[in-house]
């Protein structure tokens, strides 16, 4: 086909991961990219050129025949005589990688005349047979020729899922694979001796299962040769197709990593097929969570709704901004500070009740069954594309050693065969790696000890700069002190938490790799587990100070608690500390979306994608002729980042997680700002994944691992909810009132009921305020404590230890019943959907009766060989009897023939 070279010439991308092979007489796709550094001397150039002349000529298929380009460096090795010792054995053991690739198979193809000055490149290609091979061995499942009806709903639920899809019809992505399928082909691991699989399934089998057959055949020897330096890079190529109008690649560009479709739901199929099953699982799990909070987040909006409708009518707050009741309050620290009137605290206790008001414990009843219905709805949609991907029956398999530990294995066994000529085959035990364990323990301490003396810090930044402050003259910078101060404590808490995040990160890595993990997905479990430790003590500690330790030990006046003999506990605001609660929770929240998952993710990337293009240029400036060549796919890919995993990706989605359940009690819009951002973050990610990452290579997975245990300590959500309801907030003490203290049934003198007096002339010597007003006598603080006048004055009063009673008894029965209607969802939720049941069981059927049609179908043929053999054998008889007789063994053997068959 002469005119085939043309016609590729004017396809758009054939620059991208196409190629001709050196016979012009078919189009190989590149599928897979080694990358090297070497040293290209003065002379290179020329030869390499002269290389690229006689590529044709030189093919890989055949193992007494270099790699095209390999014939370049050997030149290149003769005309330096000084090649370093390094660097020779690098290409040494590149050719011996190279050539056990080649015997298994594939075909490769080297290129040194590049547009990237000093590196090399091998492009490797899988045959179909290579293909159909390691797809026999991997059991992949694929599609048959037998197809079957499923299971289709009826009545009314036809009707309501007909107009749900006319509904939502806008909103799904113009892909053929998300459009409701009526059909499904029987599915069975492929197997070429077998005549169920389909041929037109080669495209299917070639552009995604091909990543996961490398996994097997090339990355088994890759790891450790990357570590040594062998080789810079192995990756996939990113595949815009050239021979399709619509590739995966545009379609996942143009209806998955956009902004403008922020609206739809992700082609989450498209997503699998190009990226695997691993990473297609993460993008539906985090669409399924972001759906989920849709209605969390309008719930939010209407309990925050109502708290401001009701604002004017909250007798509690209307008392405490009456400014004729003239309440006289202790001074917030010694000596500096002065009395203050509690009317000064009004916009504090009526932003409080936006936020702590009775709707908000139904809110909380509401967020902990949903965090229970969204683990059942996330289980059945896991099953339901276990399904759809044919993963059913999938069972992983035990990892391939990783090279850090296959290293260390080696270097024991060699000290052991030195000291006692064993040879038994060797393994790291506990022993070998308890220096590794101690010194993760000791890290691990000192780090949860860095962040508490971190939060114990900025407690004392909050201390003395809440008593600097009061000193100011003005009554509008007296009242503003507590927003002043909490406000910048919780910015030191963001900037603190934000750097130490990426510290932590770092460091719980190295702690895994001293560990020397046997398997890549045992590294990834230990992984996990360190990241999420110290990032959740990172992220959550000061927000425990606030929720259940701010308040509770300062003391009276008169006898308050000293840290370090100077600097006074701080207290709560008279509204309680719930509002507090809400600055810190959303100010760290909105602060760790904005700048660490969303201008990191775009920045550094973009940093780091400027630079490297400063470099280019800079070598591009010293060799033109290099700059003038046309760059290839997968030099393209070379400048992208490498997959890093998805650890970071599910980690900041777990620690929303936390934000949106735990506390949500004092911040009842977290899931809309959680929605938000999710919103956004799904886009960011897959425009990340499509043009900022290198391909990663698919790895099959049924689930998503270790992350689903991380989910389930939303079992104790219900817990925590009812002590943040009953001791940060004033629900509980306003309850007590209203049932046993108040003498008209309103809330009138709930205020008063909370406030107890103290004698100024009480106060210890050297802690009385530097200015007293003449006329104060007493003065209130918030506690439940006895007069001045009383016997056992300042003694804690019965009133106290009915409202904690009320606190426990309201943390028992709340957490209770939402247990109890916790586990009730879960009971009454299958994690198997009834239809997805039904079809596996059906496909099982209908797998039995393919197999005992085909074996019925080898049945009959073999009587109808016999048959024919009969016939034969008769005919031997009547034509020749004489020779049948004389040579017996003859007719023996003609009657064998259907045994040998």
């Amino acid at each position: 086909m002469p005119y085939l070279p043309c016609i590729l010439q004017h396809l758009p991308g054939i620059n991208s991961g196409w190629e001709l092979s050196p016979c012009h007489h078919q189009i190989r796709k590149v599928d897979y990219i080694l990358v090297y550094h070497y040293k290209k001397s003065s002379a290179g150039k020329t030869l390499a050129r002269r290389a690229q002349h006689n590529d044709a000529s030189l093919r890989s298929t055949k193992q007494d025949q270099p790699l095209p380009g390999k014939g370049v460096q050997l030149e290149m090795g003769e005309s330096e005589p000084h090649m370093d010792y390094h660097e020779d054995d690098k290409r040494f053991r590149r050719e011996e990688y190279e050539g056990n690739l080649v015997e298994a198979g594939l075909e490769l193809e080297r290129d040194e005349d590049t547009k990237i000055h000093g590196i090399g490149f091998v492009k490797i290609h899988a045959p179909w047979n290579v293909l159909c091979r390691e797809a026999e061995f991997l059991k992949l499942k694929m599609p048959t020729k037998k197809m079957y009806q499923i299971n289709q709903t009826h009545g009314l639920l036809k009707k309501i899922n007909s107009v749900i899809q006319k509904i939502t019809e806008p909103i799904q992505p113009k892909v053929a694979e998300h459009k409701p399928q009526t059909v499904k082909r029987l599915s069975y691991p492929f197997s070429r001796e077998k005549e169920i699989s389909r041929k037109d399934d080669e495209v299917r089998l070639s552009n995604l299962e091909i990543i996961n057959n490398y996994y097997v055949f090339i990355f088994q020897g890759i790891t450790s040769l990357l570590a040594n330096g062998v080789y810079s890079a192995a990756y996939p190529l990113h595949d815009p197709s050239p021979f399709s109008f619509l590739s995966v690649f545009q379609l996942l560009c143009e209806e998955w990593a956009s902004y403008g479709v922020f609206y739809k739901y992700q082609p989450i199929d498209l997503v699998r097929k190009y990226f695997g099953e691993k990473i297609g699982l993460y993008f539906a799990w985090l669409g399924v969570y972001t759906q989920m909070l849709i209605p969390a987040s309008i719930v939010g909006i209407i309990v925050f709704l109502y708290g401001c409708a009701t604002v004017d009518e909250n007798i509690p707050s209307m008392e405490m901004c009456d400014q004729r009741n003239n309440i006289t309050m202790c001074p917030l620290c010694d000596k500096t500070c002065s009395y203050w009137k509690m009317s000064s605290a009004c916009a504090t206790a009526r932003a409080s009740h936006l936020f702590d008001n009775p709707a908000t414990v139904f809110f909380s009843v509401f967020m902990a069954l949903w965090a229970a219905t969204f683990m059942e709805h996330w289980k059945r949609k896991q099953m339901r594309l276990n399904y759809r991907w044919d993963l059913t029956g999938f069972e992983e398999e035990e990892d391939h050693p990783r090279a850090e530990y296959e290293a260390k294995v080696l270097e024991k066994s060699l000290r052991k065969e030195h000291k006692h000529k064993e040879t038994d085959k060797e393994k790291l035990t506990w022993k070998d790696r308890f220096p590794a364990y101690l010194t993760n323990f000791v890290s691990i301490i000192f780090m949860v000890g860095l962040t508490f003396a971190i939060v114990f810090g900025v407690i004392i930044y909050r201390i003395s700069t809440a008593a600097a402050l009061a000193i100011s003259s003005t009554p509008s910078g007296r009242s503003s002190v507590r927003v002043t101060v909490t406000a910048t404590a919780v910015i030191i808490n963001l900037v603190v938490i934000i750097i130490l995040d990426e510290v932590y990160g770092c460091i719980a890595r190295w702690l895994t790799q001293i560990e020397v993990p046997k398997t890549d997905k045992n590294f990834e479990e230990r992984l996990i587990f360190k990241a999420f430790l110290l990032k959740f003590v990172n992220a959550y500690t000061p927000i425990f100070y606030v929720a259940f330790f701010k308040g509770r030990f300062v003391g009276r006046p008169g006898d308050y608690v000293y840290i370090f003999h100077s600097f006074r506990m701080e207290e709560c605001a008279p509204g309680g500390c719930l509002m507090e609660l809400c600055i810190q929770l959303s100010i760290i929240m909105l602060g760790k979306q904005l700048i660490q998952n969303n201008l990191f993710e775009i920045g550094i990337p973009k940093m780091k994608k400027f630079i490297r293009y400063l470099k280019l240029k800079r070598r591009r400036s010293l060799d033109h002729e290099e700059h003038m060549k046309k760059k290839q796919r997968y030099e393209v890919d070379y400048n992208l980042e490498p997959f890093a995993g998805l650890t970071p990706e599910y980690m900041e989605m777990i620690i929303q997680f936390g934000f949106v359940t735990l506390f949500v009690a004092s911040f009842p819009l977290a899931p809309l700002f959680a929605l938000l951002n999710n919103i956004i973050e799904i886009r960011l990610d897959a425009k990340k994944f499509v043009t900022e990452l290198r391909r990663p290579v698919a790895v099959r997975a049924k689930d998503i691992g270790k992350w689903i245990l991380l989910l389930y300590p939303c079992l104790f959500i219900p817990g925590l909810m009812a002590f943040v309801i009953s001791f940060t907030s004033d629900f509980i003490p306003r309850l007590v009132y209203l049932y046993m203290y108040s003498e008209n049934g309103t809330m009138h003198g709930f205020v008063n009921h909370t406030l107890s007096s103290f004698n100024v002339s009480d106060f210890q010597a050297g802690t009385a305020p530097n200015d007293p007003l003449d006329l104060v006598l007493f003065c209130r603080y918030k506690d439940y404590r006895e007069p001045p006048w009383s016997e056992n004055k300042y003694d804690i009063s019965k009133d106290f230890w009915a409202v904690l009673a009320a606190r426990l008894a309201f943390v028992i029965v709340f957490q209770n019943l939402v247990m109890f209607m916790s586990e009730f969802v879960d009971w009454i939720i299958p994690d198997i959907p009834k239809d997805i049941s039904q079809q596996i069981h059906k496909e099982k059927v209908l797998m039995v009766e393919v197999f005992m049609r085909e074996e019925q179908g080898k049945l009959q043929m073999l009587e109808t060989w016999k048959d024919k053999d009969k016939k034969k054998g008769e005919n031997c008889n009547n034509h020749s009897p004489r020779l049948s007789r004389s040579r017996s063994g003859s007719l023996s053997s003609c009657h064998s023939y259907p045994l040998d068959v």
